[in-house]
């Protein structure tokens, strides 16, 4: 590593060790990712696939470009170099080549997006874990690690019985058919190696993911293949906080809100929502411009017809905006290729069909979370002043991902909710109570309890969810 490197490095370093106190979650668990308990082997290590969420593997580039931003940009570069998590974002200029290079391009005429021009991005390690284990190659920023190592210690064995399914996930589904077809081969031949069906996990906006896969296959290929389906975290109704990034890319005051309500947040209010809390480095605005050029923020936002229609989103001196006025919303905020992104992605699973498979939903809830976010005049290029909180995990709320409860006597297969009180989005795939949950799965016990206390440890079991 060059003294470049090094300086990234140490950038990087003191961006995830100076982050203000209601950052010390996060902090714990990406720099130190909490250890995974031994656990006595089981028998029981029925095959799986991991799907991340949003932001949450690894992504490669190789350039040769035919124009700069800046000229301390590299122009042509002869191997395949971290795209993300690039620590050169951490520079102040570091950041205009990152974005220039990490940016997709996006023709309103054929209604597909395409990478930088002079770009080539692809995605590491499908198959493997690695990329979905540790975001960068200093594993610094640890998102499955806990759980994959989790996995081994009851038995399970990387790359083998435990896979990733990383993906680029600046495009949604309607571009990533070659990734739907390597995840349809990659079940094939877990199938066919250990002769059981498989199980998918899911994550925040991986679930989606999973769910317009399955619901692509046939039920005879589903009911051959597929054990079942995890969802952890799910914002199956949307997630209000896109409508903020895409605004105006952060709100440090929501975060100093719940700090000052005695609550801890965690990686999902930062690393994976594009937020940059915290990091003097990186302004709004950058984080802005880079978050409006993926499609995948589109097809994320609030559902129309599932939420109510007089829901307010975003609320400013001159206009509310709810789910009927997302075309005026993308206009005033001077992004109308993002209706056009909206568009093209908000029927791939807002019907929420159910997946034909036995699910088990679960996700965070007793927390404050914005479903409203209260603008001043100097919309949008400014943060929130004030927000309305409604019951979630910290970053999606109650509402959105309790939508699973759909599926309840919709499908012949099994619909199982577990609501886990006090824990955070991201906890989710850290949280102990959660892996031994996803154990328990996996060794075939599936009477799992409905509601979850993290914090008193107490468990409970009623009928009729």
């Amino acid at each position: 590593m060059g003294s470049a490197g090094h300086l990234s490095l140490v950038l990087l370093l003191a961006f995830l060790l100076g982050l203000h106190h209601s950052s010390g979650f996060w902090i714990v668990n990406v720099v130190f990712p909490p250890p995974a308990k031994p656990k006595v082997p089981s028998n029981s290590t029925p095959p799986l696939i991991i799907v991340p969420g949003n932001l949450g593997n690894r992504l490669e580039a190789k350039i040769d470009k035919p124009s700069l931003v800046h000229w301390l940009c590299y122009k042509k570069t002869e191997k395949w170099f971290p795209l993300w998590i690039d620590l050169n974002m951490f520079i102040p200029i570091g950041v205009d080549c990152w974005i220039d290079n990490i940016r997709l391009a996006y023709n309103r005429t054929t209604r597909r997006s395409s990478n930088s021009p002079g770009v080539q991005v692809r995605v590491p390690g499908f198959g493997q874990t690695y990329s979905i284990e540790y975001l960068d190659y200093n594993r610094l920023a640890g998102y499955f690690y806990t759980m994959v190592e989790h996995l081994v210690n009851v038995g399970y064995i990387r790359n083998e019985t435990v896979r990733g399914a990383p993906y680029d996930w600046r495009v949604a589904p309607n571009e990533n058919a070659e990734y739907l077809a390597k995840l349809q081969n990659l079940v094939e031949e877990m199938y066919n190696q250990y002769q059981e069906p498989v199980y998918l996990v899911g994550h925040s906006m991986g679930c989606h993911y999973v769910l317009y896969f399955l619901n692509q296959q046939p039920q005879a290929w589903k009911d051959k293949y597929i054990r079942g389906f995890i969802s952890l975290g799910a914002p199956w109704g949307g997630a209000v906080k896109v409508l903020k990034v895409l605004a105006s890319g952060n709100d440090k005051n929501a975060q100093n809100r719940i700090q000052m309500e005695g609550l801890e947040s965690g990686v999902n209010l930062k690393l994976f929502t594009g937020e940059n809390d915290g990091l003097s480095m990186i302004s709004n605005l950058k984080i802005r411009e880079e978050q409006r050029m993926v499609t995948t923020n589109a097809w994320m936002l609030p559902l129309e017809g599932i939420w109510p229609s007089d829901h307010v989103f975003i609320s400013t001196p001159n206009f509310n905006y709810t789910t009927k006025d997302y075309q005026r919303f993308f206009k005033d905020i001077d992004n109308e290729e993002g209706w056009y992104m909206l568009e093209d992605t908000k029927n791939l699973t807002s019907d929420l069909h159910p997946p034909g498979v036995e699910v088990w939903c679960m996700y965070g809830m007793g927390l404050p979370t914005a479903v409203t976010n209260i603008y001043d005049e100097v919309f949008p290029n400014g943060d929130p002043v004030d927000f309305v909180y409604a019951d979630g995990d910290g970053t999606v709320d109650t509402f959105s991902m309790s939508l699973c409860k759909r599926w309840v006597g919709k499908q012949e297969k099994p619909v199982h909710i577990t609501e886990f009180r006090g824990l955070f989005h991201l906890d989710m795939v850290f949280h102990e109570k959660v892996l031994n949950q996803i154990q328990d799965i996996l060794e075939g016990k599936s009477d799992t309890p409905t509601e979850v206390d993290v914090r008193t440890d107490t468990e409970y079991r009623r009928s009729g969810v």
